[in-house]
């Protein structure tokens, strides 16, 4: 459609004016699907549920959310804000969320105290991604590494699977998407991850 291919250029000028450090993403909001991410950071894949079902009417009135901070798969803070984008007749037809990777700014933070301000934080808006599956993920899966003093990028194949199984046993896959997911962070093929939940299902 003519809107979403004019949205998808807007990410696309963010992504490139912000470039490596900002990810911008599409999420259409008739099909509650990833449309299109712009320098993909957080390893989410087009056609990702978006899981927007239970806020479709609070966005009637809503133009921005945000910004408000999440934690990324690898760990880094990111800071995001989330855009309603309307058709010619005022209409909610999409949501253009901003992400952008904190942690070179951290490292500049005396110089950046303005950009910094609690002030400006805001609590994650309770409307926004009620089942942020995502999210959940990341936050049980650094817990997880960070009680056994593991790295995710130095993980074991012995330690990729119990962390599979712990992620299992807190419900982590029964989302959409999810699988996919949890592979494309975990750097394993999904034939491996699958062949593991297969066998976690049948004890």
């Amino acid at each position: 459609m003519k809107d979403l291919d004019n949205y998808k250029a807007i990410a696309d000028s963010i992504a490139t004016l912000l470039f490596p450090h900002a990810e911008v993403v599409i999420h259409d909001l008739a099909s509650q699907t990833v449309v299109h991410i712009a320098n993909n950071i957080s390893k989410r894949t087009l056609g990702d549920d978006s899981a927007l079902e239970d806020i479709a009417g609070d966005l009637a009135s809503a133009s921005n959310l945000g910004p408000y901070e999440k934690l990324n798969w690898n760990g880094q803070k990111i800071r995001s804000i989330s855009s309603v984008l309307r058709n010619d007749q005022g209409q909610p037809k999409a949501l253009m969320c901003i992400n952008l990777n904190l942690s070179v700014l951290e490292q500049a933070r005396e110089a950046l105290d303005a950009f910094f301000q609690v002030s400006r934080i805001i609590a994650q808006p309770d409307t926004l991604f009620r089942d942020d599956w995502q999210e959940r993920i990341n936050t049980f899966l650094h817990s997880w590494l960070r009680d056994r003093q593991l790295a995710l990028g130095t993980l074991s194949q012995k330690h990729k699977k119990e962390l599979i199984e712990a992620l299992f046993n807190e419900g982590a896959f029964d989302g959409r998407s999810a699988t996919d997911y949890i592979a494309n962070v975990l750097n394993m093929g999904r034939a491996t991850v699958y062949k593991y939940l297969k066998a976690l299902r049948a004890t």
